[in-house]
């Protein structure tokens, strides 16, 4: 009880130190009157998005509470079954106002700090880029710290202070993961929608079409690109990263509770809080270690996180009670999973960054075209997913055999395994939001004319943030992989309890690949990512094409809009990424939800897990594919605006950008809300299986 009690007050720290800087944060000077201007509109145009989104989903939230409390309320029969029911509906409910919360709160300092960072730029460096990274510290800190004390305050109401049972207690933390991923699928996706809308449109007419620079205040749609940054990069990617945190958590407490043992639910909250204390710990070193290199700053941050992570690891998993050796088995599982987590991000870094080789070769295939780029981007793209493929195998299996080594149900070990790799998350989170508070900053530098030095200085806080954003995407795919694995042995334990209860005797689960149905159930999920990436690809272009439409028609009825003697219509821009982004979210996420119900009720209970096995593979595949080769487009077309093969302007360059304008749904909108999506379908898996094999048993 003594070391649990650790896990709350982590969470209470991270959301203090939240506070704290972001008070720091919004202390600093803001700069100038059109600088204020600039900041003001992407401000206004983030909220409206966030306050139109938000008051979607609050029928689709509402319903699916009041489904949930009233299917658990006759699972255990009514009326005695209605503290559960109402129980499940609450913490659904908690779950998904703690991602909305954090998304605004990280989004609205992102925000606050883009103009301050700009701004700071005037003095240099040094001073610059801790206003940059305390904004995006913003959004880590107190996405994982609601995160974290959810879980435990859940926990610890349920389990401890009413005294229900590991496996009922954890049902409804259960539900609490539900809400919160559900609500991140929704964030992802829309914020990805809304920020590659502005963000194509604004290159094709300004980049290819003009010529004139990426953040030029002629461009009707250049603050409609700097509000996707936020409403895509900040609160869509911190969504996604805490749907996999929190995802990851609930299934080794889900595993830990169906084998009956209290310490195994509890290590993972006190593994995630640990992470949570050396991300602090690492934020701070950040600030402390930056000279002139931004990224090595960032980078110096991150590996003494992991590093202090796992001496605190030691020390809490050897002295946790377990028995024996038994320690071991929860330790050497979780460092596994945080290698496979660096060797992740170390792999996306190679393909996209752009002084890697990579690059340099796709920008050089721009001396031929588009068609050239985008093939040899395609390549690497695909070539890039074997280094995390094999690590996440590696993972995969060392967890396995050495949980099952020391007495540990192998299961807990891929489990324990996630955990470990999102422990720190804090920090990941942390570095992920620089990125887009630092291309903001750019952004706003350009927009208000503050001169080649000052724009130099936020150049080289965004080129850091655009290989930490990469870095960050392909651990979270990473980090996600491991999580559906344990969310899929998480529901072959459930389900095996559930029969056991129902049945009265011993029940095990078991996949016969030569079963025709299960067999269809990995097809129709191996079928999902694919479906859902075209999907969410398609309503990218649906959305760009009007707004391209709408800015051509501002440069061709505006007079003077060309020659910088007339102010373009932002707000109309904004108002096509808003609207589109909204309509066009809703059937694929919505798919995520249904389809895998349908599976179960169609097929059966080993059909839907011949399902998630199939949306895991294709998953991990997909995402992996579209984040990297995104990223290396994107790190491709700014190598050659650098000045190589001709620099900004020449046909190389606009070869680039029509490269790039391919990947931006690829690494913002498809492929990262792929992470979501495959979690979201394992967590209604083992949501609403109990619910079905009542109905069918």
């Amino acid at each position: 009880m003594e070391w649990f009690l650790i896990t709350p007050i982590a969470g209470l720290a991270s959301i203090a130190l939240a506070g704290y800087l972001y008070r720091y944060v919004t202390s600093q000077d803001s700069g100038t009157k059109r600088m204020r201007e600039i900041a003001g509109a992407i401000k206004e145009g983030a909220k409206a998005y966030l306050r139109r989104q938000n008051l979607t989903l609050a029928a689709f939230v509402a319903v699916m509470a009041t489904v949930l409390g009233v299917l658990y309320t006759f699972y255990e029969g009514f009326p005695q079954g209605l503290p559960f029911g109402l129980s499940m509906a609450i913490a659904y409910l908690f779950g998904s106002l703690c991602t909305t919360v954090a998304a605004y709160v990280g989004m609205m300092a992102a925000v606050e700090a883009n103009v301050r960072a700009a701004n700071a730029a005037k003095q240099g460096l040094k001073k610059a880029f801790p206003v940059a990274f305390y904004g995006g510290a913003v959004m880590g800190l107190s996405i994982v710290g609601l995160a974290l004390l959810g879980i435990s305050l859940l926990y610890y109401v349920f389990h401890i202070v009413l005294g229900w049972g590991l496996v009922k207690a954890a049902n409804v933390v259960l539900s609490f993961g539900f809400g919160a991923s559900a609500l991140a699928l929704f964030a992802k996706a829309g914020g990805g929608i809304y920020t590659k809308t502005a963000d194509i449109s604004a290159d094709l007419v300004g980049k290819v079409e003009l010529g004139i620079p990426e953040d030029d205040p002629r461009n009707p749609a250049v603050i409609a690109d700097n509000v996707g940054d936020n409403v895509g990069d900040v609160a869509g990617m911190g969504a996604d990263l805490i749907d996999s945190y929190i995802a990851s958590i609930v299934a080794a407490m889900i595993i830990g509770a169906t084998m009956g043992i209290s310490s195994l639910v509890a290590l993972p909250l006190l593994i995630a809080s640990i992470g949570l204390f050396a991300s602090i710990i690492g934020a701070f070193i950040v600030k402390l270690s930056v000279k002139g290199n931004p990224g090595a700053a960032l980078n110096r941050g991150s590996f003494a996180t992991w590093v202090i992570f796992a001496v605190f690891l030691l020390v809490v998993t050897r002295f946790s009670g377990l028995p024996n050796s038994q320690w071991l088995g929860v330790l050497l599982p979780t460092v596994a999973g945080l290698i496979a987590g660096v060797i992740i991000g170390i792999t996306s870094d190679y393909f996209t960054s752009i002084d890697r080789m990579p690059a340099k070769k796709v920008a050089r295939a721009s001396t031929t075209g588009a068609a050239i780029n985008i093939l040899t981007g395609f390549s690497y793209g695909v070539v890039s997913i074997v280094p995390p493929i094999i690590g996440i195998c590696a993972a995969t299996i060392a967890a396995w055999n050495l949980a099952d080594m020391f007495g540990i149900d192998a299961v807990y070990g891929i489990a324990i395994a996630a955990v470990g790799m999102l422990a720190t998350v804090g920090m990941t989170l942390s570095a992920d939001a620089y990125g887009p508070v630092s291309d903001n900053a750019k952004g706003i530098a350009e927009q208000s004319g503050l001169g080649e030095e000052v724009i130099e200085i936020a150049d080289r806080l965004d080129a850091a943030g655009n290989t930490t954003k990469a870095i960050t995407k392909g651990f979270a795919i990473g980090a996600a992989a491991l999580t559906v694995l344990a969310l899929f042995g998480a529901y072959k334990e459930l389900v095996e309890h559930v029969l056991t209860d129902l049945k009265g005797v011993p029940y095990t689960l078991t996949l016969n690949l030569m079963d025709p149905k299960i067999v269809a159930g990995i097809f129709i999920g191996g079928m999902m990512p694919p479906l859902l990436s075209a999907l969410l690809i398609l309503a990218v272009g649906r959305n760009a094409e009007r707004m391209v439409e709408e800015v051509r028609r501002q440069f061709r009825e505006i007079p003077g809009l060309m020659e910088g003697k007339a102010r373009p219509n932002y707000a109309k821009c904004v108002d096509i990424a808003t609207k589109g982004a909204i309509k066009e979210l809703m059937l694929p996420c919505l798919l995520a939800i249904i389809v895998p119900i349908i599976t179960m009720v169609a097929l059966g209970k080993e059909a839907l897990a011949g399902f998630l096995a199939g949306s895991i593979v294709t998953g991990i595949i997909f995402a992996l594919f579209m984040a990297n080769s995104g990223g290396l487009w994107d790190n491709a077309k700014k190598f050659i605006e650098s000045g190589a093969h001709g620099g900004k302007g020449s046909e190389a360059h606009k070869a680039a950008v029509i490269a790039d304008t391919v990947g931006d749904p690829f690494k913002d909108t498809a492929g990262p809300s792929l992470n979501t999506m495959i979690t979201v379908m394992s967590l209604v898996a083992e949501v609403f299986a109990p619910l079905i094999l009542l109905l069918t048993i």
